[in-house]
């Protein structure tokens, strides 16, 4: 059923979410300062990617308050627009019967872009 929440998730905006993910990944890529928040956008590019079958989860890591302070400073520089985003796109598909499955799709994917940091994506058959 992943397989073909993900084809259909592709073929009405999946990958266009994903490319625009990427692209701005690699534009924060090109300054040294923008590297830890392009890989988050790489993360998130893939989350957006293929959602179905996949879930994020926070990682107990030894960075200490670091993701806290990166989690912060991604807040105030945009993450909280891409949560919004998603959060109107993730309303407006449970309008319908037929998009609620791709509205929590948009749910997963404003929770992973409100918070990146500390956070890791695996699959919903490794729990």
């Amino acid at each position: 059923m992943s397989v073909l929440g993900n084809v259909i998730w592709l073929l009405f905006g999946g990958l266009a979410i994903a490319i625009e993910y990427f692209v701005a990944g690699v534009l924060l890529c090109l300054t040294i300062v923008g590297i830890p928040f392009g890989y988050q956008i790489f993360k998130l590019g893939l989350f957006a990617l293929l959602p179905f079958g996949q879930k994020s989860i926070y990682v107990e890591s030894g960075s200490g308050c670091l993701s806290l302070i990166m989690n912060f400073l991604w807040i105030i520089l945009g993450g909280i627009w891409i949560s919004l985003t998603h959060l109107f796109f993730g309303v407006l598909l449970c309008i319908t019967i037929i998009g609620i499955p791709f509205g929590m799709q948009h749910f997963k994917l404003m929770a992973m872009a409100f918070t990146p940091f500390g956070r890791r994506i695996i699959s919903n058959d490794t729990m």
